[in-house]
């Protein structure tokens, strides 16, 4: 029983920190998509859009 509620502890700690990778990925690739956007006179709001999916992907893989 023990090894049960240690192993449910364990998985539940390794779903929350990719949690976490994904959504700072998510938040650089926004801002950075953003960023991108602006300084080249592109839409701002479709590229956060596109650089937070994309940084969302590369937080979930990386991790």
């Amino acid at each position: 029983m023990k090894t049960i509620a240690i192993s449910t502890l364990l998985l539940a700690s390794a779903v929350s920190l990719s949690a976490c990778s994904t959504l700072r990925g998510a938040a650089i690739g926004g801002a950075g998509g953003a960023g991108v956007a602006a300084a080249t006179g592109g839409s701002v709001e479709k590229g956060a859009a596109v650089g937070g999916v994309g940084g969302a992907v590369v937080g979930t893989v990386v991790d």
